[in-house]
């Protein structure tokens, strides 16, 4: 009788606790959809690997605000450097992905770092929710005003004179400027060697004292210099000359094929939901018709790209397999 009792209420406790579980449920889900409906509430910290002053960094910051002022929610920037990247893109790798934390990464942290590194705290595809490219980034390469040529083609004749003898800066192992100059040092036999320094703002700082003679650095960098005379222009490593250097010849014009340029994305930690990507998404979108932003960035020497994460989630994957290569041919180790 006991038996049959227990099981009678047994069978009365299960619909009731099924009820309870869908409602409770229900209350979680209404909860979620409406935080993301009301994405973004507060402010949004995007963590950029990378040093203030460097091509990202003076990418983000105007792009950043704009999407802010479209969001109705201040995006503020947190450069945290060192590691090569890996500091703070294992950060945000680990951060809570509801959209209040993002990623400002260059191909460097999502392709080449990866390639370096035997062991990193993120991987670059599982770790991640792309949101979308920002930008490519020109690259230009610069010669102190003293160095002789003039000149992509005239910097591999002068190192081939003198094997061993010409170096050429970067802003440290596996950093874009150095895989730049690397590909540059393997498509064309030039016997070049690489000087690391921390960061790319103390190479260029270097380059201009005379201390190193060339390196390859983004064009948003070095500008201010090249039109103080301060460094020389060699050549633009992009497929067309840039309009804001236009009596500078394209590298692949003497030194035929050779191209290079990065660019800078925004990730948000993995499971971040379509629906807040979408939305930073569209304000990106937003942000890059504003014709003062756009011709800002002109200006900078940024050129625009195809956006959203489809795109990036190619570029990434593309970019590992390039720079698998380049870093293995190259027996480029870490610092």
């Amino acid at each position: 009788m006991l038996h049959h009792l227990i099981s009678r209420d047994n069978m009365q406790f299960k619909p009731t606790f099924t009820a309870f579980l869908i409602s409770i449920c229900s209350i979680f889900w209404v909860g979620s959809a409406s935080s993301q409906s009301n994405y973004p509430n507060r402010t949004i910290q995007t963590i950029m690997p990378l040093q203030a002053g460097s091509g990202v960094d003076i990418l983000m910051r105007p792009v950043a605000q704009k999407m802010g002022e479209s969001l109705g929610q201040a995006i503020t920037i947190e450069n945290i450097p060192g590691g090569a990247g890996l500091i703070g893109a294992a950060k945000v790798a680990q951060s809570p992905a509801d959209g209040y934390v993002l990623g400002a990464f260059n191909d460097s942290i999502l392709t080449m770092v990866p390639n370096l590194y035997k062991k990193i705290d993120y991987d670059p595809i599982q770790s991640f929710s792309p949101i979308s490219e920002v930008a490519a980034i020109t690259f230009v390469l610069v010669a102190n005003p003293a160095f002789p040529g003039n000149t992509a083609a005239d910097l591999v004749r002068i190192a081939k004179e003198r094997p061993g003898k010409i170096d050429y800066a970067s802003g440290g192992n596996g950093s874009p400027q150095h895989i730049g100059m690397e590909i540059f040092r393997q498509y064309t036999g030039a016997p070049i060697v690489h000087i690391p320094y921390r960061g790319a703002a103390a190479a260029v700082t270097d380059v201009m004292a005379g201390q190193v003679p060339v390196m390859i650095s983004a064009l948003s960098v070095v500008l201010p210099h090249i039109r103080a005379g301060k460094l020389k222009a060699l050549g633009v490593a992009s497929k067309t000359r840039s309009p804001l250097l236009p009596n500078t010849p394209t590298i692949s014009e003497s030194v035929k094929g050779y191209e290079f340029s990065t660019w800078g994305a925004l990730l948000a930690p993995k499971g971040t939901s379509p629906a807040i990507i979408e939305k930073l998404n569209e304000s990106l979108a937003t942000a890059l018709r504003d014709p003062k932003l756009r011709e800002q960035l002109i200006q900078q020497g940024f050129e625009f790209v195809p956006l959203g994460p489809d795109h990036l989630k190619e570029m990434i994957a593309q970019g590992l397999v390039r720079m698998r290569k380049v870093i293995k041919d190259g027996g480029i180790q870490p610092d």
